[in-house]
């Protein structure tokens, strides 16, 4: 499952975020794959005076722009998930249209539709060696596979991204961090529904899976690095969150478990754009967890940045150099 929500507070995730999940809700409708959208919600809780303020005001803003988000005190959040102890909540944000998908059916619908209007998918499991450059324009990417003359170059190598970068000579800043999540088997009998919940104080979330529950946390202890497997040391810091905000959940036994690769920028928002040298290399990385829910807005995007042509908004501020302008973007909901 992948998280889909237009719960952020900077305006540009705002934006990318509300036009990707109005495309997952045509989804089904439009490219007939069921992609298992189950729109639960998510609900943000506050537990300090700061964050409470952080999450009103974006709120409202999401609101202003076009969403549909509400706070909701204590009490109101006890009774969308029962797992959290309110006596520690000062109140939460609630976003019912959002929640969650399955990412393997949104790239399978997308692929279909691709071959459908002629598009070749070549070169799986293919990895890229060099980038050709001439007159200061990419001309062919070098692979495993052999040679790949093109005129444009679109890096989308998630946490890879960087090196890809280098080749063509673009700083891409983008880090890898390994992330995990485990499965638990059922709770409670008959286990409720609840929102996609995220603790900001913590980083500790968790919502439904099957018939029990999916749990994570953004574990402060994970160096960076391209390791992907899966281990339980990130257990003892979401127990410690989980003693506070939902106790019930402090050493729940897993079945099963994943770990994946975030693709992290210093700011934790995408990097979307066209360098500045060659012209004709684009790129769309970074999205630090937020990949799946800002796909669909993403690729509209960077296909008007392909065409020259003005999109639905202006890609700039998710621009690869605003770090050397020091325009570091500030995003409140972030895990």
């Amino acid at each position: 499952m992948g998280g889909v929500r237009a719960t952020f507070s900077d305006p540009s995730n705002i934006v990318l975020a509300q036009r990707s999940l109005e495309a997952y809700e045509r989804f089904g409708a439009e490219l007939g794959v069921d992609i298992g959208l189950r729109q639960v919600g998510y609900l943000f809780l506050c537990r300090t005076e700061n964050e409470l303020a952080a999450v009103e005001s974006s709120t409202e803003l999401q609101n202003r722009l076009g969403g549909s988000s509400e706070m909701v005190g204590r009490g109101r959040a006890a009774q969308l998930n029962p797992f959290i102890d309110p006596s520690v909540v000062l109140g939460a944000s609630f976003s019912q249209r959002d929640g969650y998908a399955k990412p393997g059916q949104v790239v399978r619908g997308y692929a279909d539709a691709a071959r459908s209007l002629g598009v070749v998918s070549a070169n799986r499991q293919t990895k890229v060696t060099a980038i050709d450059i001439h007159d200061g324009r990419v001309t062919a990417v070098r692979t495993s596979h052999g040679l790949v003359r093109t005129d444009t170059v679109i890096c989308t190598a998630g946490a890879w991204s960087q090196r890809i970068g280098e080749m063509a000579g673009v700083l891409l800043p983008v880090v890898p961090v390994r992330r995990q999540i485990g499965f638990t088997g059922p709770l409670v009998r008959p286990m409720p529904t609840v929102p996609f919940t995220l603790d900001l104080a913590s980083t500790m979330y968790f919502h439904n899976a099957g018939h029990g529950q999916s749990l994570g946390i953004s574990d402060p202890d994970e160096s960076p690095g391209f390791g992907r497997q899966f281990s339980y040391e990130w257990l003892a810091a979401f127990d410690r969150a989980a003693a506070v905000i939902a106790p019930a959940l402090v050493g729940v036994k897993l079945e099963s478990g994943w770990a994946g690769l975030y693709e992290n920028t210093p700011d934790h928002k995408a990097l979307i754009g066209r360098a500045q040298a060659p012209r004709n290399f684009l790129y769309a990385t970074g999205f630090s967890g937020h990949g799946l829910l800002q796909a669909p807005a993403v690729g509209e995007l960077v296909k008007d940045l392909y065409l020259e042509r003005d999109s639905f908004m202006d890609p700039h501020p998710f621009r690869a150099d605003r770090f050397r302008d020091a325009e570091v973007l500030k995003e409140v909901h972030i895990i």
